[in-house]
């Protein structure tokens, strides 16, 4: 599985999760905890991982042999102080969870599961923020927040606007600390498409 993925930083590194496997993998939130520190900070051991998640060195490790095994993080030994550490980088940043009616019950399971645990985990960030909103600068103010919209579209079309926000979405994800100019921050994009329509509207 690991080797299928795209390199760190390169572009088609958001992946779209199909094998339940690797879903049940990463819905748990110490888990996904312990990926997003890797992403905001870089390479961490695992002793360096556990206060984040809430998890002793040991359980730490072994939460991230598991998410190795799918290639969502993977050990960044060049990164190591001296030959004790064992850093961990992240691999991937970006998750899509796509199903149709050919998909079978247990990955649409697995699924749902992620994407709740996914939800979870951004409604966090965001009530975070909320309470500590007025704190922050006006400028950082005024353009974070919440935001909805609605698209008149087809499939075809959906997909082509999500094709062209993934592709905008490569512009500024900037995965490695030496393409960030001055003065950048860390945001969380969480982008929900759902239907305001019933399935018998859509035959």
């Amino acid at each position: 599985m690991a080797d299928e993925l795209p390199p760190l930083g390169m572009p088609g590194n958001p992946i779209k999760l199909t094998d339940p496997k690797m879903m049940r993998a990463l819905a748990h939130p110490a888990r996904i905890a312990i990926v997003t520190h890797l992403v905001l900070h870089g390479p961490a051991t695992a002793t360096e991982c556990a206060d984040v998640a809430g998890l002793s060195p040991s359980a730490c490790s072994y939460h991230l042999r598991a998410l190795a095994r799918y290639g969502i993080v993977e050990e960044d030994l060049d990164s190591a102080a001296d030959g004790r550490q064992r850093p961990w980088r992240a691999r991937a940043v970006s998750f899509s969870i796509e199903s149709d009616s050919t998909t079978p019950p247990a990955t649409k399971l697995a699924g749902q599961l992620l994407a709740e645990t996914f939800r979870a985990d951004a409604e966090e960030t965001r009530a975070r923020y909320l309470n500590r909103q007025l704190e922050y600068p006006d400028e950082w103010q005024h353009e974070l927040g919440d935001s909805t919209d609605i698209a008149h579209v087809t499939p075809e079309e959906l997909h082509e606007l999500k094709d062209a926000i993934d592709k905008l979405f490569d512009r500024y994800r900037r995965l490695d600390p030496g393409e960030r100019p001055e003065g950048v921050l860390p945001v969380r994009i969480s982008l929900d498409m759902y239907p305001w329509f019933g399935p018998e509207e859509a035959k």
